[in-house]
Protein backbone atom coordinates (compact mmCIF):
# COMPACT_ATOMS: atom_id res chain seq x y z
CA UNK A 1 0.00 0.00 0.00
CA UNK A 2 1.38 3.36 -0.78
CA UNK A 3 1.54 6.56 1.10
CA UNK A 4 -1.62 7.63 -1.69
CA UNK A 5 -3.57 4.94 -0.64
CA UNK A 6 -3.07 4.90 2.78
CA UNK A 7 -3.92 8.57 3.01
CA UNK A 8 -6.83 8.13 1.22
CA UNK A 9 -7.41 5.52 4.03
CA UNK A 10 -7.37 8.42 6.59
CA UNK A 11 -9.86 10.20 4.81
CA UNK A 12 -12.50 7.60 4.32
CA UNK A 13 -12.53 6.74 8.05
CA UNK A 14 -12.72 10.86 8.47
CA UNK A 15 -15.49 10.48 6.29
CA UNK A 16 -16.89 7.98 8.78
CA UNK A 17 -16.84 9.98 11.81
CA UNK A 18 -18.55 13.16 10.33
CA UNK A 19 -21.45 11.43 8.70
CA UNK A 20 -21.78 9.57 12.35
CA UNK A 21 -21.86 12.69 14.04
CA UNK A 22 -24.34 13.97 11.72
CA UNK A 23 -27.08 11.50 12.00
CA UNK A 24 -27.14 12.69 15.96
CA UNK A 25 -26.22 16.47 15.55
CA UNK A 26 -28.68 17.05 12.36
CA UNK A 27 -31.76 15.85 14.50
CA UNK A 28 -31.52 18.47 17.17
CA UNK A 29 -32.20 21.39 14.15
CA UNK A 30 -34.24 19.54 11.74
CA UNK A 31 -37.80 19.69 11.22
CA UNK A 32 -37.52 22.39 14.07
CA UNK A 33 -36.70 25.48 13.33
CA UNK A 34 -34.78 24.29 10.20
CA UNK A 35 -37.13 21.96 7.51
CA UNK A 36 -35.07 19.52 5.90
CA UNK A 37 -34.72 20.51 2.32
CA UNK A 38 -34.30 24.35 3.36
CA UNK A 39 -32.06 22.73 5.50
CA UNK A 40 -30.64 21.15 2.18
CA UNK A 41 -30.42 24.13 0.31
CA UNK A 42 -28.36 26.28 2.89
CA UNK A 43 -26.19 22.85 3.12
CA UNK A 44 -25.69 23.20 -0.98
CA UNK A 45 -25.62 26.32 -1.06
CA UNK A 46 -22.70 27.33 1.21
CA UNK A 47 -20.89 24.10 -0.44
CA UNK A 48 -20.88 25.42 -3.55
CA UNK A 49 -19.84 28.14 -2.86
CA UNK A 50 -16.92 26.82 -0.93
CA UNK A 51 -15.70 24.43 -3.54
CA UNK A 52 -15.56 27.40 -6.53
CA UNK A 53 -13.82 29.89 -3.91
CA UNK A 54 -11.22 27.46 -2.55
CA UNK A 55 -11.00 25.33 -5.93
CA UNK A 56 -9.97 28.55 -8.08
CA UNK A 57 -6.87 26.85 -9.11
CA UNK A 58 -8.66 23.92 -10.49
CA UNK A 59 -11.49 25.20 -12.78
CA UNK A 60 -12.23 24.19 -16.13
CA UNK A 61 -14.79 23.72 -18.61
CA UNK A 62 -15.58 19.96 -19.49
CA UNK A 63 -15.74 18.49 -22.92
CA UNK A 64 -19.32 18.57 -24.06
CA UNK A 65 -20.31 14.71 -24.71
CA UNK A 66 -19.03 14.77 -20.58
CA UNK A 67 -21.79 16.44 -19.72
CA UNK A 68 -24.10 13.44 -19.36
CA UNK A 69 -22.00 11.78 -16.76
CA UNK A 70 -21.76 15.30 -14.59
CA UNK A 71 -25.00 15.56 -14.74
CA UNK A 72 -26.11 11.98 -13.55
CA UNK A 73 -23.48 12.86 -10.51
CA UNK A 74 -25.04 16.05 -9.52
CA UNK A 75 -28.40 14.97 -9.38
CA UNK A 76 -27.46 11.44 -7.59
CA UNK A 77 -24.57 12.12 -5.19
CA UNK A 78 -25.81 15.66 -4.76
CA UNK A 79 -29.54 16.45 -5.10
CA UNK A 80 -31.20 13.06 -4.87
CA UNK A 81 -29.00 11.84 -2.30
CA UNK A 82 -29.32 14.49 0.03
CA UNK A 83 -33.25 15.46 -0.48
CA UNK A 84 -33.79 11.57 0.53
CA UNK A 85 -31.40 11.57 3.00
CA UNK A 86 -32.49 14.66 5.05
CA UNK A 87 -36.30 14.29 4.57
CA UNK A 88 -35.98 10.34 6.32
CA UNK A 89 -33.91 11.32 8.92
CA UNK A 90 -36.03 14.28 10.13
CA UNK A 91 -38.41 10.97 9.87
CA UNK A 92 -36.97 8.03 11.28
CA UNK A 93 -34.18 7.58 14.44
CA UNK A 94 -30.93 8.12 13.79
CA UNK A 95 -29.63 4.81 14.25
CA UNK A 96 -31.79 3.57 12.07
CA UNK A 97 -30.44 5.61 9.16
CA UNK A 98 -27.31 4.59 10.15
CA UNK A 99 -27.70 0.99 9.77
CA UNK A 100 -29.85 1.37 6.42
CA UNK A 101 -27.27 3.25 4.92
CA UNK A 102 -24.83 0.04 5.36
CA UNK A 103 -26.35 -1.54 2.60
CA UNK A 104 -24.42 0.84 0.36
CA UNK A 105 -21.50 -1.27 -0.47
CA UNK A 106 -24.21 -4.31 -1.38
CA UNK A 107 -25.98 -1.59 -3.75
CA UNK A 108 -22.38 -0.26 -5.13
CA UNK A 109 -21.48 -4.25 -5.82
CA UNK A 110 -25.24 -5.01 -7.60
CA UNK A 111 -24.71 -1.55 -9.49
CA UNK A 112 -20.84 -2.49 -10.87
CA UNK A 113 -22.22 -5.92 -11.80
CA UNK A 114 -25.22 -4.46 -14.07
CA UNK A 115 -23.52 -1.43 -15.27
CA UNK A 116 -20.07 -2.08 -15.36
CA UNK A 117 -20.59 -5.61 -16.23
CA UNK A 118 -18.09 -6.79 -13.30
CA UNK A 119 -17.58 -10.35 -12.71
CA UNK A 120 -19.02 -11.92 -9.60
CA UNK A 121 -19.10 -15.18 -7.89
CA UNK A 122 -22.41 -17.32 -6.66
CA UNK A 123 -21.18 -16.48 -3.43
CA UNK A 124 -21.53 -12.96 -3.70
CA UNK A 125 -24.89 -12.91 -5.22
CA UNK A 126 -25.76 -14.68 -2.44
CA UNK A 127 -24.76 -11.76 -0.15
CA UNK A 128 -26.61 -9.38 -2.51
CA UNK A 129 -30.08 -11.57 -1.41
CA UNK A 130 -28.96 -12.07 2.01
CA UNK A 131 -28.22 -7.86 2.61
CA UNK A 132 -31.27 -6.93 1.19
CA UNK A 133 -33.78 -9.47 2.88
CA UNK A 134 -31.78 -8.07 6.17
CA UNK A 135 -32.68 -4.69 5.22
CA UNK A 136 -36.49 -5.25 4.04
CA UNK A 137 -36.98 -7.49 7.06
CA UNK A 138 -35.51 -4.39 9.18
CA UNK A 139 -37.49 -2.21 7.75
CA UNK A 140 -40.83 -3.83 7.84
CA UNK A 141 -40.23 -5.02 11.41
CA UNK A 142 -39.29 -1.33 12.24
CA UNK A 143 -42.79 -0.48 11.33
CA UNK A 144 -44.63 -2.88 13.60
CA UNK A 145 -42.03 -2.24 16.58
CA UNK A 146 -40.68 0.78 15.59
CA UNK A 147 -37.75 2.60 17.65
CA UNK A 148 -38.51 5.73 19.42
CA UNK A 149 -38.61 8.47 16.55
CA UNK A 150 -38.62 5.73 14.02
CA UNK A 151 -41.35 5.39 10.95
CA UNK A 152 -41.01 3.71 7.73
CA UNK A 153 -41.52 5.91 5.44
CA UNK A 154 -38.50 7.52 6.51
CA UNK A 155 -36.42 4.20 6.46
CA UNK A 156 -37.42 4.32 2.84
CA UNK A 157 -36.33 7.87 1.98
CA UNK A 158 -32.39 6.83 3.65
CA UNK A 159 -32.81 3.59 1.37
CA UNK A 160 -33.51 5.47 -1.50
CA UNK A 161 -30.85 7.87 -0.78
CA UNK A 162 -28.37 4.93 -0.16
CA UNK A 163 -29.00 3.88 -3.89
CA UNK A 164 -28.56 7.19 -5.39
CA UNK A 165 -25.21 7.40 -3.16
CA UNK A 166 -23.97 3.80 -4.96
CA UNK A 167 -25.11 5.04 -8.34
CA UNK A 168 -22.92 7.91 -8.06
CA UNK A 169 -19.95 6.47 -6.98
CA UNK A 170 -20.42 3.72 -9.52
CA UNK A 171 -20.69 7.00 -12.18
CA UNK A 172 -17.71 9.05 -10.67
CA UNK A 173 -14.95 7.26 -11.75
CA UNK A 174 -14.87 6.87 -15.22
CA UNK A 175 -14.67 10.30 -14.91
CA UNK A 176 -12.05 10.14 -12.90
CA UNK A 177 -9.93 8.95 -15.40
CA UNK A 178 -9.96 12.31 -17.45
CA UNK A 179 -10.46 14.52 -14.75
CA UNK A 180 -9.09 16.05 -11.71
CA UNK A 181 -11.36 15.08 -8.84
CA UNK A 182 -11.02 18.58 -7.47
CA UNK A 183 -12.10 19.90 -11.35
CA UNK A 184 -15.44 18.05 -11.26
CA UNK A 185 -16.86 18.58 -7.50
CA UNK A 186 -17.86 22.32 -7.82
CA UNK A 187 -19.57 21.02 -11.33
CA UNK A 188 -21.52 18.58 -9.47
CA UNK A 189 -22.44 20.38 -6.95
CA UNK A 190 -23.40 23.04 -9.18
CA UNK A 191 -25.94 20.50 -10.65
CA UNK A 192 -26.92 19.27 -7.69
CA UNK A 193 -27.87 23.06 -6.71
CA UNK A 194 -29.72 24.12 -9.44
CA UNK A 195 -32.10 20.68 -9.06
CA UNK A 196 -32.62 21.32 -5.22
CA UNK A 197 -33.34 25.16 -5.58
CA UNK A 198 -36.87 24.60 -6.38
CA UNK A 199 -37.53 22.04 -3.46
CA UNK A 200 -35.79 23.84 -0.82
CA UNK A 201 -36.30 28.07 -1.93
CA UNK A 202 -39.48 28.59 0.07
CA UNK A 203 -38.20 26.76 3.34
CA UNK A 204 -35.08 28.35 3.36
CA UNK A 205 -36.82 31.84 3.75
CA UNK A 206 -39.19 30.72 6.35
CA UNK A 207 -36.24 29.49 8.84
CA UNK A 208 -36.44 32.34 11.66
CA UNK A 209 -32.74 33.23 11.52
CA UNK A 210 -32.55 35.92 13.70
CA UNK A 211 -33.94 33.54 16.39
CA UNK A 212 -31.45 30.65 15.78
CA UNK A 213 -29.40 29.94 19.01
CA UNK A 214 -25.88 29.77 18.95
CA UNK A 215 -25.94 25.96 19.35
CA UNK A 216 -28.22 25.85 16.11
CA UNK A 217 -26.27 28.22 14.65
CA UNK A 218 -23.01 25.92 15.11
CA UNK A 219 -25.05 22.94 13.82
CA UNK A 220 -26.05 24.42 10.61
CA UNK A 221 -21.69 25.36 9.95
CA UNK A 222 -20.70 21.61 11.26
CA UNK A 223 -23.41 20.44 8.14
CA UNK A 224 -22.01 23.21 5.40
CA UNK A 225 -18.40 22.62 6.01
CA UNK A 226 -17.82 19.33 7.70
CA UNK A 227 -20.73 17.17 7.04
CA UNK A 228 -21.04 18.62 3.19
CA UNK A 229 -17.46 20.34 1.99
CA UNK A 230 -15.31 18.06 3.75
CA UNK A 231 -16.64 14.83 3.63
CA UNK A 232 -17.65 15.41 -0.54
CA UNK A 233 -13.39 16.31 -0.73
CA UNK A 234 -12.56 14.16 0.71
CA UNK A 235 -14.42 10.87 -0.63
CA UNK A 236 -13.55 12.26 -4.23
CA UNK A 237 -10.07 12.32 -3.67
CA UNK A 238 -9.90 9.24 -2.07
CA UNK A 239 -12.02 7.27 -4.73
CA UNK A 240 -9.00 8.63 -7.15
CA UNK A 241 -6.68 5.76 -5.36
CA UNK A 242 -8.90 3.29 -4.08
CA UNK A 243 -12.49 1.67 -5.83
CA UNK A 244 -15.89 2.74 -5.32
CA UNK A 245 -16.34 -0.14 -2.73
CA UNK A 246 -13.75 0.71 -0.46
CA UNK A 247 -15.50 4.37 -0.04
CA UNK A 248 -18.98 2.06 0.80
CA UNK A 249 -16.84 -0.36 3.35
CA UNK A 250 -16.26 2.92 4.96
CA UNK A 251 -19.98 3.20 5.96
CA UNK A 252 -19.83 -0.39 8.48
CA UNK A 253 -18.19 2.09 10.71
CA UNK A 254 -21.53 4.63 10.47
CA UNK A 255 -24.15 2.62 13.03
CA UNK A 256 -21.79 2.11 16.03
CA UNK A 257 -20.14 5.97 15.74
CA UNK A 258 -24.18 7.13 15.65
CA UNK A 259 -24.77 5.18 18.40
CA UNK A 260 -21.83 6.41 20.47
CA UNK A 261 -23.38 9.95 19.61
CA UNK A 262 -26.65 9.07 20.61
CA UNK A 263 -25.78 7.75 24.06
CA UNK A 264 -23.76 10.91 24.42
CA UNK A 265 -26.57 12.99 23.66
CA UNK A 266 -29.19 11.19 25.37
CA UNK A 267 -31.62 9.63 22.54
CA UNK A 268 -32.83 6.37 23.53
CA UNK A 269 -31.13 3.28 22.05
CA UNK A 270 -32.57 0.19 23.85
CA UNK A 271 -35.36 -0.57 21.49
CA UNK A 272 -32.83 -1.16 18.61
CA UNK A 273 -31.21 -3.96 20.46
CA UNK A 274 -34.33 -7.10 20.38
CA UNK A 275 -34.00 -10.46 18.92
CA UNK A 276 -35.51 -9.67 15.56
CA UNK A 277 -33.88 -6.27 15.05
CA UNK A 278 -30.21 -8.13 15.74
CA UNK A 279 -30.74 -11.08 13.46
CA UNK A 280 -32.09 -8.44 10.43
CA UNK A 281 -28.82 -6.16 11.28
CA UNK A 282 -26.74 -9.48 11.08
CA UNK A 283 -28.17 -10.86 7.39
CA UNK A 284 -27.08 -6.91 6.44
CA UNK A 285 -23.81 -7.46 7.73
CA UNK A 286 -23.19 -10.97 6.38
CA UNK A 287 -24.51 -9.86 2.91
CA UNK A 288 -21.97 -6.91 3.01
CA UNK A 289 -19.57 -9.37 4.33
CA UNK A 290 -20.14 -11.89 1.46
CA UNK A 291 -20.20 -8.94 -1.03
CA UNK A 292 -16.83 -7.80 0.11
CA UNK A 293 -14.64 -10.76 -0.18
CA UNK A 294 -13.18 -10.94 -3.75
Amino acid sequence: MNKKEIISHFLLLAVALIYGANYVWAKFIMPHPVSPNGFILIRALGATTLFWILLKKYWIFPEKKDWPAIILCGATGIAINQLFFFNGLSLTAPLHAAIIMVLTPIIVTLFAILILKQKTTKFQWMGIFTGMLGAVGFIGYGQLHPMAGASVKGDLFILINAISYSIYLISVKPLMKKYHPLQLIPWFFTVGLIIILPFGWDEMQAVPYMSLSSFQWSIIGFVVVFVTFLTYLFNIIAIQYLSPTHAGIYIYLQPPIAALFAALAGMPIQSLFNLPKIIFVFLIVFGIYTVSKK
